[in-house]
């Protein structure tokens, strides 16, 4: 058995009851469309899209609607045809409830394709720069929920010469199993696009890592892949957070992620097999990312199970198809109930890294009173990253963040095992994600700060350089003033003599 067929396992997460069945066992559900759509210019990491349409034009299904601004950016898309509502502002999709700008599409009822996309008979024939840019054009994000723009992670893993493509298959997160269902009935469609993932980033193999509580996907997986031998499904333990890039890499090839730095710096890229499905249609096809699979679930919901929806449909039209709720769900969460955000309102349009849509009861919320630590060490034990949350905790709250980074609070993937394990119910995610913030803070005040130095020293250095160039203009006209008088009086001199 050589190195890669290896499980390399060590203690850390933990073990959450997955509440994934019924909802993964039950048969995909398509959305109809609603009459209207809400899509979000800030669904990806980076810059948002700047529109590229104006109010009461028409458009038709996987038309571009916004440009991507800078390279870690992308591009949205029409996911029907129709007219342009308005642009303006909408609820984003966060605890908070803050508006952001998006573009609002009437649908038409027709959901007729645009006649520009391009397909591709052969797509392994093409250049791989071609491939990326073909997952630019049609605005493919990182489907597990990171939505970092995908043609740029292919280009950046060709440059970096990674020889790995890991993809990401585990769906630790309970209640999820969206990627679950993906497998079962699109292995062959996310194998495609693996391999092109292969050849778009230069990689020699892939490594296709699912939890062993998948058995359906895992048998699924390797009956597509069974005919490319650079392309292996792995069965990975069943842990959380095991879908962790860090995670995922050390347990699948043993190699460790330095602190601070991605797994391209061990060769390695990573990618979720859902964005594989989404640069097979979008390099194949031509169609860009306009909808997606997501899990409803949760002990308020009527019928658990997972919905094709499209992107910018609202929470509350979703959860309705899929049999409204019942009672009063005491938390609405986009995505998972570890690292997914808890949503104000149901008025949250979805967006293209929405993996799912829970309505938890009071008793799945667990929403208990904080307590004094104990000092037991179970957030510690249970840290995939092996730092000690209770103490960066404790200078947190002494309102040392020096102390807590030394500790390391940047190495933190705001996982939440530590609060999940805690006796005392202490939210130590979120005291994380607040000094996070306030160092975030701190550095754009540092950078502002600094910026405003260099253009004020700028301003010094050219008002002295102005000052010294009207000096030196000054200085030069009295000399030829003076010279000017020296002649002439040398002039009048001579008509004397003369």
């Amino acid at each position: 058995m050589g190195l890669m067929e290896k499980i390399f396992t060590r203690s850390w997460g933990v073990h959450p009851r997955d509440y994934k069945r019924p909802a993964a066992d039950a048969p995909v559900r398509v959305m109809p469309m609603p009459e209207r759509l809400y899509l979000s210019l800030a669904q990806h990491l980076g810059a948002p899209a700047r529109p590229a349409v104006l109010v009461g034009q028409k458009v038709k299904k996987g038309e571009k609607l916004a440009d991507p601004q800078g390279p870690v950016s992308a591009a949205i898309h029409a996911p029907t045809s129709g007219v342009i509502a308005a642009i303006g502002e909408i609820s984003a999709p966060h605890p908070s409830g803050l508006p952001v700008q998006a573009i609002i599409l009437e649908a038409d009822g027709r959901d007729e394709w645009s006649d520009a996309l391009t397909t591709c008979d052969n797509p392994l024939g093409l250049d791989p720069d071609e491939i990326g840019r073909r997952v630019a054009d049609a605005g493919v994000v990182g489907m597990g929920g990171a939505t970092f723009p995908s043609a740029l992670k292919l280009s950046s893993s060709r440059k970096a010469g990674v020889t790995t493509l890991v993809m990401n298959g585990g769906e630790c997160e309970p209640y999820l199993s969206c990627d679950d269902r993906l497998m079962r009935d699109e292995a062959e469609t996310i194998i495609d696009g693996i391999r092109l993932m292969l050849h778009a980033t230069g990689a020699k193999d892939a490594i296709v890592g699912i939890e062993d509580n998948k058995p359906e996907a895992i048998a699924a997986m390797r009956k597509a892949a069974a005919a490319w031998g650079d392309v292996r499904v792995r069965p990975i333990p069943a842990r959380y957070p095991m879908g962790s890039e860090k995670q995922l890499v050390q347990t699948l090839t043993g190699r460790e992620i330095p602190a601070g730095a991605l797994p391209a710096a061990v060769g390695v890229v990573v990618h979720n097999v859902g964005t594989a499905r989404a640069v097979s249609e979008a390099v194949r096809l031509g169609r860009p990312l306009v909808s997606r699979l997501l899990t409803v679930n949760g002990g308020c919901v009527v019928a658990p199970g997972n919905v094709v929806a499209p992107v910018g449909a609202l929470v509350e039209d979703v959860i309705a198809f899929a049999g409204g709720i019942e009672g009063s769900p005491a938390r609405l969460v986009m995505g998972g109930p570890m690292m997914g955000v808890s949503l104000p309102h149901a008025r949250t349009p979805v967006i293209k890294g929405t993996s799912g849509i829970l309505a938890l009861d009071a008793a799945q919320a667990d929403d208990r009173r904080e307590e004094a630590c104990i000092r037991c060490a179970s957030c510690a034990r249970a840290c995939p990253i092996q730092i000690m949350p209770l103490e960066i905790a404790r200078h947190i709250r002494g309102n040392d963040l020096k102390g807590a980074v030394g500790l390391g609070l940047k190495d933190c993937i705001a996982c939440g095992c530590c609060a999940y394990v805690c006796p005392a119910h202490i939210p130590l995610v979120q005291y994380f994600a607040h000094a996070k913030g306030t160092l975030a803070a701190e550095d754009r005040a540092r950078q502002k700060a600094e910026a405003t130095r260099k253009l004020a020293a700028a301003r010094s250095e050219r008002l002295a350089r102005e000052a010294r160039e009207k000096a030196e203009i000054a200085a030069r006209r009295k000399a030829e003033r003076e010279a000017a008088k020296a002649a002439a009086a040398a002039q009048s001199a001579g008509g004397m003599s003369a």
